[in-house]
């Protein structure tokens, strides 16, 4: 697997022995890769992720594993706040429900990017120990005030290649 480094400078460091315990999946909910790096990358949108996934596969990584970027916002997974603190988060390139409200469709998740998706999902559960259960949406951690990565997104295909929220089920 080949991540291309694209550094933010939006991160800190993690709370003082932080296990990694979660990935956040979400979508960029913007037109290009190009676009969504760069509102990654500005100090003024303080917003950040550790990778991004673009429609062709390839991965971009932002911030390194073992820093907190600000992907979560206000959040809370299995009783605990701030998850920031102890998740990885990916961006995956994808319109959202901007492109919703203009075509009445949802804007789709391409293999290719699904693909690239499992290949660093394995990496980042091996490396980190992470149930793969706990792959989950930003919607499942703030579901007041985010809908991503909708409900397009093919959870149960995930769930087939071992990883997501539907293990549980």
């Amino acid at each position: 697997m080949h991540l291309i480094p694209y550094p933010s400078p939006n991160f800190n460091e993690r709370p003082k022995e932080t296990v990694i315990e979660t990935i956040v999946l979400h979508y960029t909910d913007m037109e290009t890769a190009d676009l969504s790096l760069k509102r990654l990358c500005d100090p003024k949108a303080e917003v950040s992720t550790h990778y991004l996934v673009d429609i062709d596969g390839t991965i971009y990584q932002l911030v390194a594993d073992e820093k907190r970027a600000w992907h979560a916002g206000v959040s809370q997974w299995k009783g605990r706040d701030n998850v920031n603190h102890f998740s990885i988060g990916i961006e995956l390139q994808n319109e959202g429900y901007e492109y919703f409200l203009k075509h009445n469709v949802w804007d789709p998740y391409p293999l290719p990017l699904m693909e690239s998706l499992v290949q660093l999902l394995k990496v980042l559960t091996t490396k980190y120990n992470i149930d793969p259960s706990n792959i989950v949406g930003h919607d499942d951690i703030a579901p007041d005030r985010k809908r991503d990565p909708g409900p397009h997104f093919d959870w149960q295909w995930l769930a087939e290649k071992g990883f997501g929220k539907e293990l549980e089920k």
